[in-house]
């Protein structure tokens, strides 16, 4: 190495790139920006969506319906198929099936139990939500099923509904009752007498006309 060769540790003192200083210089006219457009300008910023002038990919997308991303509820979901390494008789909720490494995700996420699987041991789960086929199964082996803030209110039945479900099960008997038809209209001279016309009243008799005045023609 010779005395020329040697650098600082530190660039500190770096010469700074001088340019636009002519084409001698190396990297002079342009000074590495390239030819005109909006890219040789100073305060230029090439937005992430920009594609060269083409429509870009979320112009190109079809936008249509509705979504309900923002108001659906994300739950951590365990099946009961997972519980059976916990002891028998033991209260498990959230807490312990997230120690446990079967609860994934959001902690923040609500805890619902599904059915897949089969239970044997007797265990008091503790849930947001459960599915029909978990509490029947969690039931059947002696546990229970307990709602984390209350179990979920009945909702409210729909008549419009179980009138439609009527008129269907009546259809598959063999139809619905059809209204009686209204008696037609019968000829005259059958069914009951009519009744006699009365007498009419006689004539009240007319005032006799007055006699013309005198020196007026008939």
């Amino acid at each position: 190495m010779q005395l020329h060769e040697a650098r600082r540790a530190n660039l500190s003192n770096k010469k700074k790139l001088r340019v636009g200083r002519g084409p001698g210089s190396g990297i002079g006219k342009t000074s590495g920006r390239g030819l005109k457009g909006a890219t040789a300008r100073s305060g230029y910023a090439m937005k992430v969506t920009y594609e060269g002038g083409q429509m870009p990919l979320f112009r190109r997308l079809p936008k249509r319906g509705f979504s309900n991303g923002k108001f659906r509820e994300t739950f951590s979901v365990v099946n009961v198929g997972q519980l059976g390494s916990f002891k028998a008789g033991a209260a498990i909720g959230p807490d312990e099936l997230r120690d446990a490494g079967l609860l994934m995700g959001n902690p923040n996420n609500p805890v619902k139990v599904l059915g897949d699987g089969e239970l044997k041991v007797a265990l008091t789960v503790k849930a947001d939500a459960f599915s029909k086929s978990a509490i029947e199964k969690i039931q059947k082996a002696g546990g229970k099923a307990e709602w984390i803030g209350g179990a979920p209110k009945k909702k409210a039945p729909n008549f419009h509904q179980a009138e439609k479900d009527r008129l269907r099960a009546e259809r598959a008997k063999g139809g619905a009752a059809k209204p009686e038809a209204k008696p037609e209209a019968k000829a005259e001279g059958q069914g009951a007498p009519k009744a006699e016309a009365k007498p009419a009243k006689p004539a009240a008799p007319k005032a006799p006309k007055a006699p013309p005045a005198e020196g007026k023609a008939e």
